[in-house]
């Protein structure tokens, strides 16, 4: 037995980086190569950490299958950290695959636990819900089980679901304290700020009150008929309509369910929906087909009621409207909010996140860019983006996969 690789392996599991590397900095054997990659990305050194693996799993090669499958999921949990979300999906089926062949539960189940958390950067909300429901956590160390409290809380939390989301944070706090890594417990706290902070605004009176993503909660399961600006879509308890494919039409939404009770005037709308200053035939023209199409989605929630100065929207069964806000007031709410983890990422990866190409992505980014509220980091293929950490509010149910919730 390698004294000095268990001593190393048992400081990296407690989260001692800097005592993993005291025994193990100069040697180039594999299993030293591969506790070195392990040390450096708990530094934040993700590019050395990721060669420093790749090194290792090639030492280790066809002889070593276990090892080396160890070193692929290290690698890929490193890719997911440095916001790579390509890379990591086959490396992490091959490392499962070997996992299960060789009966290595533990290291099967941080595997699995990898994959999910890509789903849920992703925005495959549903997906990832699924897959953690087959997941076995019985007799799970506690470092994977305060891993699995937090993928079941982004999952709740991206699908609005607030009391589910306070279950598993402490679920995730439990297992953190009794794994008693450091940096671990701060995940932890970090993540639970987010149900402290505002969500969404609701709108009324052109006064906007913020919410927490439990009065958010309230206010979708109230009888109200609810236009929701985060996920773009207009619902009644049960019932929805999803417009976010449909930007002009749910524009229109917007405009009239911040004018209810009283009505939309016509040339506000026109603003709103085709961002013209100045109407003309032409443009009143695309408001009546535009208005003829929102009455048509809407209808089994709410009519739409012409008038001689514009619109009214009207809902069934007299119900109050009201009006959910974004917590960010701007066209790139869903970019400026998976840059608020503060991460640095890369325009492929934005775009795979958001469902869109890497052109529209690159458009979105130089206008921010130019406002001054992201940043460029280095040149070419290496170029990864930042944004400060948005404060004051939580920017959750703008991320990717949000709009699943029902």
């Amino acid at each position: 037995m390698d004294l000095a690789v268990t001593a190393a392996g048992l400081a990296l599991r407690a989260g001692d980086p800097l005592g993993a590397l005291k025994r193990v900095a100069l040697r180039s054997d594999p299993a030293a190569l591969a506790l070195r990659g392990i040390a450096m990305a708990q530094l934040g050194d993700l590019g050395r950490a990721r060669e420093l693996l790749r090194r290792a799993a090639r030492r280790f090669g066809p002889r070593a299958p276990l090892a080396r499958a160890r070193c692929l999921a290290a690698e890929a949990e490193v890719a997911l950290a440095a916001r790579d979300l390509a890379g990591p999906a086959r490396p992490l089926a091959e490392a499962l695959r070997t996992f299960a062949a060789h009966g290595d539960r533990e290291n099967a189940l941080h595997a699995r636990l990898l994959q999910l958390r890509r789903l849920v950067l992703l925005g495959r909300i549903g997906e990832a819900a699924g897959a953690y429901e087959a997941l076995e956590l019985g007799g799970a160390p506690a470092r994977l089980a305060a891993v699995a409290g937090l993928v079941a809380f982004e999952v709740a939390l991206r699908r609005g679901r607030a009391d589910g989301a306070r279950e598993a944070l402490a679920r995730a706090r439990e297992a953190a304290a009794r794994a008693g890594i450091g940096a671990l417990r701060a995940e932890v706290e970090q993540a639970g700020r987010a149900l402290a902070l505002p969500a969404a605004r609701l709108v009324a009176a052109g006064e906007a009150r913020p919410l927490t993503l439990a009065d958010v909660e309230a206010v979708l399961a109230s009888a109200d008929l609810v236009v929701d600006g985060c996920r773009r879509a207009v619902r009644r308890g049960a019932r929805v309509v999803r417009l976010a494919r449909r930007p002009a039409l749910f524009a229109l939404l917007h405009g009239l369910a911040e004018a209810w009770p009283g009505e939309a005037g016509r040339g506000a709308l026109i603003a709103r929906a085709f961002e013209a200053r100045r109407a003309n035939p032409s443009h009143r023209a695309r408001l009546r087909v535009a208005v003829g199409r929102l009455r048509r989605a809407i209808w089994p929630l709410a009519e739409i009621r012409a008038s001689a100065g514009g619109f009214t929207l009207v809902a069934r069964g007299a119900a109050t409207v009201r009006l959910l806000a974004p917590p960010v007031d701007s066209p790139e709410a869903a970019l400026l909010a998976l840059l608020a983890d503060g991460e640095a990422w890369s325009t492929s990866a934005l775009a795979l996140a958001l469902g869109a190409s890497q052109r529209t992505v690159q458009r979105a980014l130089r206008a921010l860019e130019e406002a001054g509220q992201v940043r460029a980091l280095g040149g070419g293929r290496s170029r990864r983006w930042l944004a400060a950490p948005v404060a004051g509010f939580a920017t959750t149910l703008l991320l990717p996969g949000s709009g699943e919730a029902g």
